[in-house]
Parts: C-alpha cells; sequence; structure tokens
C-alpha cells in the first residue's frame, strides 16, 4: 500500500501553532497590511531566538542597519540569560514571549533564529501580523510547513528572506550565466559535500549547567514554549542546548548542513526545481553519544527535467570534494576547495572532448565551445569578493523597502528544503521516496506523469 504524508489543512496548523503557550492565542484572521517603509523610515527589526545564531544576525543586522537605516528594536528567547545578554547589547526591550515581539506595532520585521521546529509557526505568525521575516535556515522542520510558507507568502505579500548567506556569494550568478550561455550543454549531474570534524562541530554546544525550567532569574528556561509542537518530555539540557542532534526539532546533517549546499545550486540551475525522487543513507558510525541523527549522511536527487543532485558529508572527516555541476559537454566547478560557506575569487569551466578512434583525435562535444567560452584546456572566471553576510541582510533591508523578491525567496528555499527533508524520510524509514509537487505529497511509490 502506498504511503502518503498527509499534512493538516492550513487553518489548522495556524490555531496550532497560537496555542502552543497557556498565552491566549493571536487572532490569526486580523492581517495587518504592515508599515509602508518610505526611503528614510528607519527599519525595526525584533530578534526571536537569541542562541549563538540568533545573536551573531542580530550584529550583522545593526552592522548593516548603520547604512540601511534599520536597528534592532526587540529581542526574544526562552531562555532569561540569552534575553538579558541581547536586550544589554542592543539597548533595546527583551521578552520571553514572541507573541510580544509580533504584537509590538512598531517592528517592521522579524529575525527567526529559533530551533528549526518553530521556523515556520513563528515565520507565517510574523507575516500574518504584517511583518516581514529574515528566516533562519532551515527554512522550516517539514514539507508541510514549507507548503504553508510559500502560501502565506502569496497571500500576505510580506517579504521573506531565508538565512543561508552563502547564495549571495557572485558565484552562483556566474555559474548560472554560464550554464545559460550553453557551457555544459545538457545538465547531467550536481555533486557537493559537507565535511568538518570536531566536537563543536558535532552541535556540542556548551551546556549552562545552573539553567532549567525550575530556575530563577537569569537561569530561567520557558521549557513549555520551547518544545512547542514538538513531543512533551521532562527538561534535557542536552536537548535544549544540542537541539540539533535529535529528529523532534532538526533534520541534522541534511537540514543543518545540505541546505547550504541545495539552495545555491538552485540557483546556478536557472529555474529552481522540486526533485522527483529521493534515496538517502549513512549512520552513527563514530559519534555514540545521545543523538539521534547520523554522524554520516549522503543523498542522491533526482529531477524531473533529467539530471540528479548528490551530496555527501560526514562529522567525522574533515576532507571534501568539489561542488560542481556536470553537464554532456563541459563543467562548471563553483567550489573547487568543496567548502560551500567559504570564500572562493573563480569558477572554472572545462570542456568535455570527444575521443575518437584514432589516438590523439580529440575534438569538442561542441563544436563552438571554444569560440564561446575559450581554448584553454579550462577557463576561470573571476568572482566578486563581498561580505556574504552583510550583502545577503542588505539585500532583504533593500526588499522591505522596495517590496521585491529577495535572493533566497521563498520558493526557491521550499525547493531546496523538500530535497533535504525527503532525504531525513527515506534515512529514517529506509525507503526510496517520490515526490509530487502537484500536490506536495510524498509517496513510496512512483509518482505517475501525466
Amino acid at each position: 500500500m502506498t504511503n502518503h504524508f498527509d499534512f493538516t489543512d492550513r487553518r489548522t496548523f495556524l490555531k496550532s501553532a497560537a496555542a502552543l503557550s497557556s498565552v491566549a492565542p493571536l487572532a490569526f484572521a486580523a492581517r495587518p497590511a504592515g508599515r509602508t517603509i518610505g526611503a528614510n523610515d528607519r527599519i525595526n527589526v525584533g530578534v526571536i531566538g537569541c542562541g549563538g545564531r540568533g545573536t551573531y544576525v542580530a550584529k550583522q543586522f545593526a552592522t548593516a542597519g548603520e547604512k540601511k537605516n534599520a536597528r534592532i528594536a526587540m529581542v526574544c528567547d526562552v531562555y532569561q540569560k540569552r534575553v538579558n545578554q541581547n536586550a544589554a547589547t542592543h539597548k533595546v526591550p527583551g521578552t520571553l514571549d514572541y507573541r510580544e515581539v509580533l504584537n509590538n506595532p512598531e517592528i517592521d520585521a522579524v529575525i527567526v533564529a529559533t530551533p528549526d521546529h518553530w521556523h515556520a509557526p513563528i515565520a507565517i505568525a510574523a507575516m500574518e501580523k504584517g511583518k516581514d521575516v529574515y528566516l533562519e535556515k532551515p527554512m522550516c522542520h517539514t514539507i508541510e510547513e514549507a507548503k504553508m510558507l510559500v502560501e502565506t507568502v502569496k497571500a500576505t505579500g510580506r517579504v521573506l528572506q531565508v538565512g543561508s548567506q552563502t547564495t549571495s556569494g557572485d558565484q552562483w550568478a556566474k555559474a548560472k550565466k554560464a550554464i545559460a550561455d550553453g557551457a555544459i550543454g545538457k545538465m547531467l549531474m550536481s555533486q557537493g559535500s559537507y565535511h568538518r570534524n570536531s566536537v563543536g562541530g558535532e552541535w556540542n554546544w556548551p551546556i549552562d549547567k545552573e539553567a532549567g525550567p525550575d530556575a530563577t532569574g537569569e537561569n530561567h528556561i520557558d521549557w513549555k514554549m520551547w518544545l512547542g509542537n514538538a513531543s512533551k518530555r521532562p527538561f534535557d539540557a542536552d536537548r535544549f542546548f544540542r537541539f540539533r542532534k535529535y529528529w523532534d526539532y532538526s533534520g541534522g546533517i541534511a537540514t543543518d548542513l545540505f541546505y547550504h549546499v541545495v539552495a545555491p545550486m538552485n540557483i546556478c540551475w536557472g529555474e529552481p526545481q522540486f526533485p522527483a525522487k529521493v534515496m538517502a543513507t549513512g549512520g552513527i558510525y563514530e559519534f555514540k553519544d545521545e543523538r539521534e541523527v547520523p554522524d554520516t549522511f549522503h543523498l542522491i536527487g533526482d529531477y524531473a527535467k533529467g539530471h540528479s543532485i548528490v551530496l555527501s558529508s560526514s562529522m567525522a572527516n574533515s576532507q571534501h570534494i568539489p561542488g560542481l555541476i556536470r553537464g554532456h559537454a563541459g563543467t562548471i566547478i563553483m567550489v573547487d576547495h568543496g567548502m560551500f560557506e567559504s570564500a572562493t575569487d573563480h569558477i572554472t569551466l572545462k570542456p568535455e572532448r570527444v575521443r575518437g578512434a584514432n589516438a590523439g583525435e580529440r575534438g569538442y562535444i561542441d563544436a563552438a565551445w571554444p569560440e564561446k567560452f575559450g581554448k584553454d584546456a579550462e577557463v576561470k572566471i573571476a568572482v566578486e569578493q563581498k561580505d556574504i553576510m552583510q550583502e545577503h541582510v542588505g539585500n532583504f533591508l533593500d526588499c522591505m523597502r522596495s517590496r521585491q523578491k529577495p535572493t533566497l525567496d521563498v520558493e526557491t528555499g521550499a525547493r531546496a528544503q523538500v530535497l533535504i527533508t525527503m532525504a531525513v524520510h527515506s534515512y529514517r524509514q529506509g525507503k526510496v521516496l517520490y515526490f509530487d509537487e502537484k500536490t506536495w505529497k510524498v509517496s513510496d511509490k512512483p509518482v505517475k506523469q501525466a
């Protein structure tokens, strides 16, 4: 029997998201248009989630705001110490309840940097309240939520930027143009990796032993709010401080790290695409601790247009493979060192050649290749050097004023999310899975083509 992974309707989802704590639910039916921001108006940003990433992103926004006329205006976290620290840094009010940020009429946009299972509920609630959203990657925790985010952006007209800053690098635009110009011919396969080997890289972040739901003062954690719609359980410091090791709150390698690979690939392809078939494997090979997610993980995704993506990763080995896209007529190497989040000053084009029956007879698959791209065995194209984090944040703030689509918009983000979330399901179920983009349903049986 075919297994379908259905989801609740949007209204039910929003009601459940609003009722995740004892505080009265928001009136999601009311849909404020949001303040019209003029060229000289200051943008007020609220931060929801002030852990390591949220604290970093807030500082980046504060820096960008000096040029873009924006400021951090309010901060929120379920851990009082983090609230206090960030409130002091930015000299703004702080709260334990994200709804106080959303209900503040002075807030124009929010940064959502919570654990993954809270991304969609807060982002959707924010857009329903007329706020624009900078949503940390992964954009959500489930395929159902990805669809709802797409629908909410369309319904509200809000700007949503997914916070995978690597997509603001110049190499992806250069690769996109080269592919469009015919440098690789028919696209066949994209490959990439994300490898690292460190205790910290394994999401084993420091644990504050004094903190918890029964603690008072700055050590207090609102554990019930933090759990949200995840399974109810007693406070677990490892789950709170190291949430990416657990399925309830994260997809591990796939959603934390592969998002930085899949999102820019979709930009390079020119047309963001949903996968048609996904399979994944791996395991906990080295780190035998409390974790549920694998320390080594690999995925293969097939696309209806006739190409594949192959990604590999291990948290116990730091050697990358080049990030590239292969075609019948040539290859584009976007990241020769393999580290998608690290700087590069070039991309490389390599033509494919025909090898004839006679030794030494070598022509080009695309006879026009040397005239269009050069006669060298490989052609390097310079990549603009820039601060991609400032570029990504600045792009979001600019789009808030122009109402244009940002660099990593919700549609592109959703296509990346579907691949990596399907890979998580494939790994956990031990099945090859198929996606029907018309219905947004995942199945273990091939989708019949119309």
